[in-house]
C-alpha cells in the first residue's frame, strides 16, 4: 500500500469517527408557529430560520385560521434545507385519506422534507363545527396505521373502531417515501403512543421542565413496542419570548397564556401549582368580553413560568436543565418574542452554537 493510500484511509477513518461521534451529540432545533399570520410572514421567518441553523419549521392548523398545508407549500418553495411540518392536523376535521394525500404531496413538493404532525385536536374546535369527539386516541392510532400504509404505497384496508376502509383505499400516485409522523400529545395515553407508534413526538412542555414527567409515559410506549429512544425524535416543545426588554417579552407571552391557558391539561398545570379554575376569569375576559388587555393583566408570574421570557441568557439557563435531562431536540413555539425575526436571529446566534 502506498503512502498516499495509507494517508487516505487514515483521514477517512478520522472523518467517519468524528461524524459518528458528532451525530450522537447533535442537538436538533426547531420553530413552531400558530397559523394566524399572513402567508408572506412564514416565508420570511422560514428563510431566516434556515439561515440561522434551525432544523425544522412547524405550523399549526387551528380551526378557522389560515391553512397550514397552504402556508407550508409557500415555505417549501422558498427554502432548500429546513424540514417542514404540521403541528398538528387531526383526523376529525380532515379525513385520514386526505391527510395521506396532502402529506405525500407536500413531501414531493419539498423534496422529502415534510413531517406530518398529527393528533386528536381540541374538543372545543370540534364543538364549534358540530363534530362528535369520540375515541380520540383510537382515532389517532388508526389514522397513523392507515396513513403509514398509504404513504408506503400500500393498500390500506381498515377494520377498526373508527376507520372501515376497503381494498380500494390506496394512493393513485407514487409517494416518494413513507412520510414520518410526529404525534402531538399532552395526556398520558397519547404520550405513550408517541413511544409505541410514532417517528417523533411533539409533547407540549409547559413549563419546560415538564419533560421529566412526560418521558416515563413515552418510555412506557417504547417498551410496549420493543423500541428504543433512538427510534423516536422527541421535540421538547416549549413557549418562549426572547427580547432584551423583559417587560415586552413578558407582555407577548402573557397574551399567549391568556388565550390558551384554560385549555391546558391538569397534568401540565399541576407542575406550577395551578388549576384550570385559575384561568376561568382570564378565559372569560379574553374570549367572552373580548378584553385582551384585561385578560393579560390577570396573568400572574407563576403563570408566566409556563414558558420562558427574557434574554437568550435566560433561555440558555433553562435549556441547560433540559439538556441535562437528556433532551436532544429543542422546539421553540410562539410567541417567540415581540420582534419574531430578531428572536430567530438571536437564538441562531447565541443559543444553537451553545449546544452544538
Amino acid at each position: 500500500m502506498s503512502y498516499k493510500e495509507e494517508a487516505y484511509l487514515f483521514l477517512t477513518f478520522i472523518f467517519n469517527t468524528e461524524t459518528f461521534l458528532n451525530k450522537g451529540n447533535y442537538m436538533k432545533f426547531s420553530l413552531r408557529f400558530n397559523n394566524d399570520l399572513p402567508v408572506q410572514d412564514y416565508v420570511t421567518y422560514a428563510t431566516a430560520a434556515e439561515k440561522a441553523g434551525f432544523d425544522q419549521f412547524w405550523i399549526s392548523d387551528d380551526l378557522f385560521l389560515r391553512s397550514a398545508p397552504v402556508l407550508l407549500s409557500a415555505v417549501a418553495i422558498a427554502t432548500e434545507r429546513i424540514e417542514i411540518g404540521t403541528c398538528i392536523l387531526n383526523p376529525y376535521t380532515i379525513h385520514p385519506a386526505e391527510i395521506a394525500m396532502l402529506s405525500a404531496t407536500l413531501d414531493e413538493l419539498s423534496g422529502g422534507r415534510f413531517n406530518l404532525g398529527l393528533s386528536s385536536g381540541a374538543e372545543d374546535f370540534m364543538n364549534w363545527v358540530g363534530l362528535p369527539y369520540r375515541y380520540p386516541r383510537t382515532h389517532v392510532v388508526e389514522a397513523v396505521e392507515a396513513i403509514n400504509k398509504l404513504t408506503s404505497n400500500e393498500r390500506a384496508p381498515m377494520d377498526g373502531k373508527m376507520l372501515q376502509w376497503t381494498e380500494e383505499a390506496y394512493l393513485r400516485f407514487k409517494s416518494e417515501r413513507r412520510v414520518p409522523i410526529y404525534l402531538g400529545a399532552m395526556s398520558p395515553k397519547m404520550l405513550e403512543e408517541i413511544g409505541a407508534i410514532a417517528d417523533g413526538g411533539l409533547p407540549l412542555l409547559f413549563p419546560p421542565e415538564h419533560y421529566a414527567n412526560v418521558m416515563p409515559y413515552i418510555e412506557k410506549g417504547l417498551d410496549r413496542a420493543r423500541r428504543s429512544t433512538e427510534d423516536v425524535d422527541v421535540a421538547a416543545c416549549i413557549w418562549c419570548s426572547i427580547s432584551d426588554d423583559q417587560q415586552a417579552a413578558e407582555a407577548v407571552l402573557a397574551d399567549k397564556i391568556a388565550y390558551y391557558g384554560h385549555a391546558m391539561s391538569p397534568l401540565i398545570l399541576e407542575q406550577l401549582g395551578l388549576t384550570q379554575q385559575d384561568f376561568k376569569a382570564i378565559d372569560h375576559a379574553y374570549h367572552v368580553e373580548n378584553d385582551i388587555e384585561k385578560a393579560k393583566s390577570m396573568v400572574t408570574q407563576d403563570m408566566l413560568k409556563i414558558g420562558i421570557a427574557g434574554t437568550t441568557d435566560t433561555l440558555i439557563a433553562r435549556l441547560e436543565k433540559l439538556a441535562d435531562m437528556g433532551v436532544q431536540h429543542m422546539s421553540f413555539g410562539p410567541p417567540l418574542g415581540p420582534d419574531i425575526l430578531a428572536a430567530i436571529e438571536q437564538i441562531g446566534r447565541d443559543v444553537i452554537p451553545k449546544f452544538n
